[in-house]
C-alpha cells in the first residue's frame, strides 16, 4: 500500500455494523463487563479506548512498527519514554534539539538520575567516541529543531550494532509520509502528533511507535501507569488529520522549496537552513533515506532589528509557536521554543536573535512570499 493510501486506509475498522467510514468517538470513561471474568477488551479509557486504539494502530501501520502508544501531547510521550531508563543510565541526544526536550532531560530526567550527553549526531565518529557502558539510548531529531541538521539513521544503527542501546528517532518534522526510521533500524519513533499528523493547529497529541511487540507492550504499560493518554476526541481529530497528511505534506513541501529559494536571494537574509536545498550539507543523505524534505525552514537575517520587524509586520504569516498546521507560522526560537535553554548553550547551537523558524503552510507560495517581502 502506498503511503498516500495508507494514510486513509491502513487501519480501517470493518467491525462496525453501521458501516461508519470514520472511526466513532467513544467518549466513555468506563466500559461494562458482559459477565464475571469477561471483558469486551475495553475496561477503562486510561487503559484503552477504541478511538485511541484506532489512532495507535494507524501510526504503527504508517511507521512499520509492531505497536504504538498515544499520549496527550508530544512531551507526554517523551516523558513516558524516559521511564524506560534507570538511575545511573545515560543517553546521548542530538546537540540541536527542541527546547522542551532539553528542559525535560536537564531537569526531570537529571533529577531521576538519568544523565544526558549532547553530541553532534550528524557525526558518527563523535557518537562512537561518546558511547560508554552506561549509554542506554541515542536520541535523535532529524531534521533538528531549529537548525535542520540531518542524521544518518542506518549509519547510526550500524554503529550501535548489537549493543543494548535503543535508537530513538523523533520523526515529527518529516512524518511517516516522508520518512520511516524503523525501516532503517530505529527502535522507537516519536511524534508530536500536534504538528503535521493532526495538521490543523486544533489539538494536542503524541505517539511512541515501537519496532518490537515487547517494546510496544512495555510502553503501553508505562502509558497506562502514568496516565497521560490521548483523549477519544483528540484521537478522532488526529485520525481525521492524517487522512489528508499526504496532500498537505506535498503542498507544504512544494511551497517550502519556492520560499527557501526566494529567501536565499533576499539581501537581508544571510543564511537559509532547509534540507531541500542542494547546498544543504545533508541534501544527498536526505534523498537517500527519506522520500521528501519536509516544509520546515530556518533562516538568519542581518540583525535583531530586522528579525523583530519581520515578526511585527507579517500579516498573512502568523507569528506563533508550534508548526505543521495548514497555516504558515513564524517562530522566534530565542524567545519561544528555546527560551529556557541557557544562553551559552543557545548561542553554541547558533540560536540567537537573528534566527527565525518558518513552518510553511499550504497557502499560495506567492502570497507567503509577498507577505515576507513586505515585512522585511
Amino acid at each position: 500500500m502506498k503511503p498516500e493510501t495508507a494514510c486513509i486506509h491502513a487501519a480501517r475498522d470493518t467491525s462496525h455494523h453501521t458501516g461508519a467510514v470514520m472511526v466513532p468517538i467513544y467518549q466513555s470513561a468506563t466500559f461494562s463487563h458482559p459477565g464475571f471474568g469477561q471483558s469486551t477488551g475495553y475496561d477503562y479509557s486510561r487503559m484503552q479506548n477504541p478511538t485511541r486504539e484506532h489512532a495507535e494502530k494507524l501510526l504503527a501501520a504508517l511507521e512499520g512498527g509492531a505497536g504504538a502508544s498515544a499520549f496527550a501531547c508530544g512531551m507526554a510521550a517523551i516523558s513516558t519514554l524516559m521511564e524506560l531508563f534507570q538511575p545511573g543510565d545515560e543517553i546521548l541526544a542530538t546537540n540541536d534539539l527542541y527546547g522542551g526536550s532539553i528542559r525535560l532531560f536537564n531537569t526531570i530526567s537529571a533529577k531521576n538520575g538519568i544523565k544526558t550527553h549532547y553530541v553532534d549526531t550528524t557525526n558518527l565518529s563523535a557518537v562512537q567516541a561518546a558511547i560508554t557502558e552506561k549509554t542506554k539510548a541515542v536520541f535523535i531529531e532529524t531534521p533538528t529543531n531549529p537548525m535542520m541538521n540531518v542524521s544518518d539513521i542506518a549509519g547510526m544503527r550500524a554503529l550501535i550494532g548489537n549493543r543494548n542501546i535503543l535508537l530513538v528517532v523523533d520523526n515529527t518534522f518529516l512524518t511517516p509520509y516522508f520518512f520511516n526510521p524503523i525501516s532503517l533500524g530505529a527502535d522507537i519513533v516519536i511524534h508530536s502528533g500536534t504538528k503535521y499528523l493532526a495538521g490543523h493547529n486544533d489539538t494536542l497529541a503524541g505517539f511512541l511507535v515501537s519496532k518490537t511487540p515487547e517494546l510496544a507492550e512495555r510502553l503501553h504499560t508505562l502509558k497506562n501507569t502514568l496516565g497521560s493518554v490521548l483523549s477519544p476526541f483528540d484521537a478522532f481529530l488526529t485520525v481525521r488529520g492524517i487522512k489528508t497528511l499526504a496532500v498537505r505534506m506535498e503542498k507544504a513541501q512544494q511551497n517550502a522549496v519556492q520560499i527557501a529559494d526566494w529567501l536565499k536571494k533576499h539581501p537581508k537574509v544571510t543564511e537559509v537552513y532547509y534540507a531541500g536545498l542542494p547546498d544543504h550539507p545533508a541534501y544527498a543523505l536526505s534523498q537517500r533515506q527519506a522520500r521528501g524534505f519536509g516544509a520546515m525552514i530556518s533562516f538568519r537575517v542581518d540583525c535583531e532589528e530586522t528579525a523583530q520587524r519581520l515578526l511585527n509586520r507579517v500579516e498573512l504569516v502568523l507569528y506563533a509557536e508550534s508548526l505543521g498546521g495548514v497555516e504558515t507560522l513564524l517562530t522566534y526560537p530565542v524567545t519561544q521554543t528555546h527560551a529556557e535553554v541557557p544562553e551559552a548553550e543557545r548561542l553554541s547551537r547558533g540560536i540567537d536573535g537573528c534566527l527565525l523558524r518558518l513552518s510553511v503552510g499550504i497557502e499560495s507560495a506567492e502570497d507567503i512570499v509577498a507577505d515576507l517581502n513586505q515585512a522585511l
